[in-house]
């Protein structure tokens, strides 16, 4: 058993040559996959190195591959754990190591893939002939997962459904809301996973003042009569699930509240039936009509890609769309996480449902099993 989770040969040469596929289509001679701070996943996807502080990733065809990375104490946890590089330190300055070694390989064109910084990038400008933006294509590189892919999906599905229930046996009148959020980690801390989000609204049904979860949590008590929303991803190795779920606590829904939760069952349903290989994204918005005919509209995301990012298509409804409906059609492979965020239009009070699943020849599967519904805690 491995010390650490890992992909087969085949599944990695599978990407390498997406990767030089890639490469050769933007007439580049070598590509720097960059991350920082857990941010810029082509790194890991390629070498299986999750980026801590800093990572540069130089992939050259024909050559080794070189990984340079920061700080220091990290290398030799980055010796274990990546595939098929040479790990080295990146040094006092990672970017003049990276130059340093591309004018050793007779450098002429880069691709990168990352979120380099303005300074890093003009370097790197003045140091080669030409630099190409390549994050369009690691995007499209991403959208459609392999069947290893999808089961590192379904493991981290696993663990968010875990965390969802260790989440509801906290949730108790007089708990505080900054518990959820150590109950949510404890239940996936041990089997490897780590926090990718975990968002919680907590408000009264009877004095609404939340519609979405937030991203930071309150110093509040929860109390008999509270509505509580939550948006929980477990990261499992750089694949995350994603669960959302509506709960009230010791007291039943309020018939305000229960109309809500209908109409984003009813667009939840109807989104998912209308997802299929070959649908295009307008066919999905035009599924989640059900909450405008209902008096609502949404607040957060209708519909996203996911699985190592987040992905198109990002979708809202007609009445709450923040960018143009792409021109893009669901193909079989891809995970999309259904999510529709029912509120009033006042944006004083909603609901929220749903969660990841993934798209094979006769539509839309969840990757969860964790219950649907309304459900009373307490």
């Amino acid at each position: 058993m491995s010390e650490y989770p890992r992909f087969s040969p085949a599944e990695l040469a599978r990407r390498r040559s997406a990767v030089e596929e890639t490469m050769a289509k933007a007439g580049v001679s070598h590509l720097l996959a960059y991350g920082a701070s857990g941010v810029g996943g082509a790194v890991g996807w390629i070498s299986e190195w999750p980026a801590t502080h800093e990572a540069a990733l130089l992939v050259t065809p024909g050559e080794q591959d070189v990984l340079l990375v920061q700080h220091y104490n990290h290398l030799p946890n980055a010796r274990r754990i990546a595939t098929d590089a040479d790990v080295r330190w990146g040094g006092p300055d990672t970017v003049t190591s990276l130059i340093d070694l591309l004018g050793a390989r007779g450098t002429t064109s880069l691709g990168v893939m990352g979120p380099l910084r303005f300074a890093q990038h003009q370097r790197l400008s003045e140091a080669v002939d030409t630099v190409v933006a390549l994050d369009a294509d690691y995007v499209r590189l991403r959208l459609v997962k392999s069947a290893e892919e999808i089961d590192r999906l379904r493991e981290a599905a696993r663990l968010t459904d875990a965390a969802v229930a260790a989440m509801t046996d906290a949730a108790r009148p007089g708990a505080d809301v900054r518990a959820l959020a150590a109950a949510t980690e404890g239940a996936y801390l041990a089997a490897g996973a780590t926090n990718q989000i975990h968002y919680f609204a907590v408000t009264a049904m009877a004095d609404p003042q939340m519609c979405v979860p937030g991203q930071f949590e309150p110093a509040r008590l929860i109390r008999a009569g509270d509505v509580l929303t939550c948006e929980i991803s477990a990261n499992y190795w750089g694949y995350s699930g994603q669960l959302l779920r509506t709960f009230t606590i010791a007291s039943d829904p309020t018939p305000h509240y229960a109309a809500l939760h209908a109409a984003a069952d009813a667009a939840f349903d109807a989104i998912t039936a209308s997802i299929r290989p070959g649908a295009h994204a307008s066919e999905i918005v035009d599924a989640s009509g059900v909450i405008e005919e209902a008096g609502f509209t949404i607040f957060d995301d209708l519909v996203h890609g996911y699985g190592g990012g987040y992905l198109p298509p990002v979708l809202g409804t007609r009445s709450r769309s923040h960018r143009p409906i792409p021109d893009m059609r669901i193909e079989e492979g891809m995970c999309l996480v259904v999510q529709p965020n029912v509120i009033t239009t006042d944006e004083k009070s909603g609901v929220q449902t749903g969660q990841m699943g993934w798209v094979d020849a006769q539509g839309w599967h969840s990757l969860h099993d964790f219950p649907r519904g309304l459900v009373r805690l307490g």
